[in-house]
C-alpha cells in the first residue's frame, strides 16, 4: 500500500491539523485525485490492453443510464469522461463513481486477462486490488471522510472504534452464503443510512436481525414459523438452549434487551403509521439501530457455531 509519511504530513500532525471528526457532505479535490491515482495504479494506464478501457466504458455506461445523461462529460474518450466527472461532481455523485470503480476493482482477480497483463509487467501495475481497496480506506481515514468501502460498497462510518469491532466482524460473519439474505439486509440497511433513509434503515435492521434468526433455526431444525415476529424468533432461540441453560439466568437480562431494542426502536419510529405529525428518526437513533443490529447478530452466530 504506497502511502508515505512525508514531511508536510507529520507537520501537520503536531500542529493538530489531522481530522477528528468525519466528514460526509466533502470530498477533496485532493482526494478524488489520490483516487484515480489509485485507480490507474491498480488497473493500469497502458494502451496496448484493453481492461482498463472496457472499466471506465462499463463504468461510464451505467452512470450514464442511472442518471438520464447521454454523455457524463464531453471528454474524448470514457476514461476522462470518468475521471473528469469524478473530479467535477457533488459527493454524492463522486461516490458512486469510486463505488463502481472499487467493485470492478474488487474482481479484477477473478479476470484471467488482469492476471496475464498484470504478471508480465506491462501496464504500469503496481498495487494488488487489496493493497488498492485498503489504501481507498486509509486515504479516506487519512483525509477524515467518513466512508470506507466494504463488501463491495461505500458505507458511512460514524465511529472508527464502532466500525472496526461491530460493523465489519459483523460483515464478515454475514459473508457466509448460509446468511446471504440477512447480509443482504444489513447491507442496504447501511445504504439507506448512507442516503439518509434512517425508517428505510431501521426496517431493514430489524429484517436482518430476523433473518439471521430463522437462518439459525432453520439449520438448527428448530421448529417456528415463516411469519414470527423477532419477539417469537427470540424466545424460540432461548426455548432451544442457544443460550445454554446454566447460563440463562445471568442472560434474563438479555432477553429483554434483545426483545425491546431492534424491534421496538424500528415499530415506534420506523415501522407503522406515523399519524398527523410526521415522525422523524435521527441519526443519533439510526446509528444506534446499526451498531445494536450487528452486536446482536454478532452474539447469535457466535453462540450457533454457524
Amino acid at each position: 500500500m504506497a502511502i508515505y509519511d512525508i514531511f508536510s504530513k507529520r507537520q501537520k500532525k503536531e500542529r493538530g491539523e489531522v481530522p477528528d471528526i468525519y466528514k460526509y457532505d466533502e470530498v477533496s479535490n485532493e482526494l478524488r485525485i489520490q483516487i484515480i491515482h489509485i485507480v490507474k495504479e491498480v488497473i493500469g494506464d497502458s494502451y496496448k490492453v484493453s481492461l482498463p478501457d472496457k472499466i471506465y466504458e462499463r463504468t461510464a455506461q451505467i452512470l450514464r443510464k442511472e442518471y438520464g445523461l447521454f454523455y457524463l462529460d464531453d471528454s474524448s474518450s470514457p476514461k476522462y469522461e470518468v475521471m473528469n466527472f469524478l473530479l467535477k461532481t457533488e459527493v454524492e455523485r463522486a461516490l458512486d463513481v469510486i463505488e463502481l470503480l472499487f467493485r470492478f476493482i474488487n474482481n479484477l482477480n477473478k479476470i484471467q486477462e488482469y492476471d496475464e497483463y498484470h504478471y508480465k509487467k506491462n501496464a504500469n501495475v503496481n498495487q494488488t486490488p487489496k493493497e488498492a481497496i485498503e489504501e481507498l480506506n486509509e486515504r479516506f481515514k487519512e483525509h477524515g471522510v467518513g466512508y470506507q468501502f466494504e463488501n463491495n460498497k461505500i458505507i458511512r462510518l460514524d465511529s472508527t472504534y464502532i466500525h472496526s469491532e461491530i460493523v465489519k466482524p459483523t460483515i464478515k460473519l454475514l459473508q457466509n452464503p448460509k446468511f446471504k439474505g440477512a447480509n443482504d439486509e444489513y447491507m442496504k440497511a447501511h445504504e439507506h443510512y448512507k442516503k439518509g433513509l434512517n425508517k428505510e434503515c431501521l426496517t431493514e435492521c430489524l429484517k436482518a436481525f430476523e433473518s439471521t434468526m430463522k437462518i439459525i433455526c432453520s439449520e438448527k431444525g428448530w421448529t417456528y414459523n415463516p411469519t414470527d415476529t423477532a419477539k417469537a424468533l427470540i424466545t424460540t432461540c432461548f426455548t432451544n438452549q442457544l443460550i445454554p441453560t446454566f447460563m440463562q439466568n445471568q442472560f434474563t437480562s438479555l432477553k429483554s434487551l434483545l426483545e425491546s431494542g431492534i424491534p421496538t426502536i424500528r415499530n415506534k419510529l420506523g415501522g407503522h403509521g406515523q399519524g398527523a405529525i410526521p415522525q422523524t428518526v435521527d441519526d443519533k437513533t439510526t446509528r444506534y439501530a446499526l451498531n445494536l443490529t450487528g452486536s446482536n447478530i454478532i452474539y447469535l452466530i457466535e453462540l450457533s457455531g454457524l
